[in-house]
């Protein structure tokens, strides 16, 4: 009999760095608040060190930046950023749009529709924190039909600058638009191909610059 193999423990900084991604993309801190070593280790109780290294996680993720001298605030997507965020998921998303119709059949795989769903899904309970996670599926399971490692790995690591863009688009997009949107793109995109996730990528960016 195999040895049992143990589980891994979560550890404060990762407990800690879930917590406060939480508050980001729930809006409970909003985009450019300063986030107060004292303030946050007494409220979560954990030492300096620990709080630190949860902020350079979510610094590696796009959630937080980290200005050297005056201390770590929630990132903030200028109109600069939005149109630079744009032009790189459009590079990216469309080259694997591309691949993953050409080696499904000039289809999108049943992971890409199960992804849809679960956004629908969310979308109807007007649950914003569970569609943000969900538009992250759906738009990573498009890149992932490419079998594409490469684009795939440039691809998730907008993940956390995805999750902050729409999170400001969530006073632009009501639930039910934002579920109508994708369920037109994944039909238009096994209808018309990529040139429909251009379109659909460049009016989201126009809402906000």
């Amino acid at each position: 009999m195999a040895a049992p193999r143990p589980l891994q423990r979560t550890s404060t900084v990762d407990a800690l760095a879930a917590a406060l991604r939480r508050e980001i993309l729930e809006g409970e801190l909003a985009p450019g608040a300063w986030l107060r070593e004292r303030e946050l280790t007494e409220a979560y109780g954990v030492a300096r060190h620990s709080l630190r290294a949860a902020l350079r996680a979510l610094a590696a993720e796009g959630l937080v930046r980290i200005e050297p001298h005056r201390g770590a605030h929630v990132a903030e997507l200028t109109p600069e950023d939005v149109r630079d965020l744009y032009e790189l998921r459009t590079a990216l998303e469309l080259e694997a749009a591309h691949l993953a119709l050409e080696r499904n059949g000039g289809r999108l795989p049943d992971e890409v529709h199960a992804a849809l769903a679960r956004l629908e899904a969310a979308c109807a309970r007007d649950d914003w924190s569970a569609a943000n996670e969900a538009h992250a599926e759906l738009h990573g399971a498009i890149v992932a039909a490419a079998r594409s490692p490469r684009i795939a790995a440039a691809h998730a690591a907008l993940s956390g600058e995805m999750r902050l863009f729409l999170l400001a688009l969530r006073p632009h997009i009501p639930p039910d638009r934002l579920a109508a949107d994708h369920a037109a793109l994944v039909r238009d995109l096994e209808r018309d191909g990529p040139p429909a996730l251009r379109e659909h990528l460049r009016a989201a960016a126009e809402r906000l610059v």
